[in-house]
Order: structure tokens, then sequence, then C-alpha cells
């Protein structure tokens, strides 16, 4: 088979969401087009960077005298996903960042408070719906995965207020640390 220019696309948000989580042990979409269940929390709109995957597999060579690598073993593999959420008044944003029980808001006035600690990260399962040429559409599953980082936050007159995070995705039962389905239409 050859090329196909019409397997080449960009990946662009959902116009219904793309960044989407729930509480560990949801139960999974286990293909691209199936609606997501209530449980699933929309985190609204991401910035123009979009979402990154760095899939990183740990290699160690082993060399031979001479100097020649004759053997190459897997030592881990390190899956992460990066993204900044622009909707900084969004409740739901602010919990994901900052961990469930450290955003309250007051029921009888409306305001919001932030506490902002050192809490082990909380894991849940996390989704990203994305757009492909050709009205298709990707969805990306993690099972298990929890914000190990927080990037710096800039306040500014001319730029969103971001949240940058690293989602780390954790291996399931069979080692799989993600899934991705690709639907046709």
């Amino acid at each position: 088979m050859g090329n196909n220019a019409a397997n080449v696309s960009t990946g662009k948000p959902m116009v219904t969401g793309a960044v989407f989580t729930a509480p560990l042990g949801t139960a999974l979409p286990t293909d691209a087009t199936t609606a997501l269940s209530s449980a699933f929390e929309c985190l609204g709109h991401v910035s123009e960077d979009g979402l990154a995957n760095a899939n990183e597999l740990d290699i160690s060579e082993i060399k031979a005298w001479g100097g020649l690598t004759v053997y190459r073993s897997l030592n881990g593999l390190s899956d992460n996903f990066t993204l900044k959420l622009i909707e900084s008044e969004n409740v739901e944003v602010l919990k994901r960042v900052y961990g469930e029980n450290n955003v309250t808001v007051d029921d009888q006035t409306g305001v919001t408070k932030i506490t902002v600690k050192a809490d082990d990260p909380e894991e849940r399962v996390w989704v990203f719906e994305i757009a492909l040429r050709g009205n298709k559409k990707k969805r990306i599953v993690i099972a298990d995965g929890a914000v190990t980082s927080r990037e710096e936050i800039t306040y500014n007159d001319s730029d969103a207020i971001a949240y940058g995070i690293t989602v780390s995705a954790y291996p399931n039962s069979d080692g799989a640390t993600h899934d991705e389905y690709l639907a046709a239409q």
C-alpha cells in the first residue's frame, strides 16, 4: 500500500469538549463515539498549545567488549500528558489542579476558596476527545492518571490565566498506561 494523504490529520478539540475526568473506578469508554457517562466532568477550554503526550521508553544498552551494542533492555515506560486549562474560574478545573478537598465554594456567598498545599496526587479517570480530519474522532482513555506537575501561573494584561498541568498515566493490570480509539466517522 502506498502513500495516502487522506491519512494525514490535525488534532482539534471536539466542540463538545476535549478534556473529561471522573472518579477512579468509573466505567471506561471502550470506543471513540459512545457518549461518556454523567460521571465525567468537562474541564473546558485548553490553550492553543493543545495536548501533548510524552510516551517515553527507558532503555539501557548493553555493550560488549569493543563497544558494540549487543542488547537493549526495557527498564520502564513514562506516559505523561501536558496541557494548559484556561477556564480559570471553572471550579472543576480548580479541583483537578489543587485537589478535590482543597477547593470549596460557600453556598451563601458564592466565594470560592482554594487551599494550596502538598497533598498526594488524586488518581482519576481521564479522557481526551479529539476531532480529526473528515469528521473522524479520536478518544484517549487513561484508566488511572494523576496531576503530577503544575506549571507556573502568569497573571498579566494579555494572556489567559492558565493552569498548566501534567497528567501521569499509571499502568493497569495488563501494563497498559492508556488506550486510544479511532472512529471512522
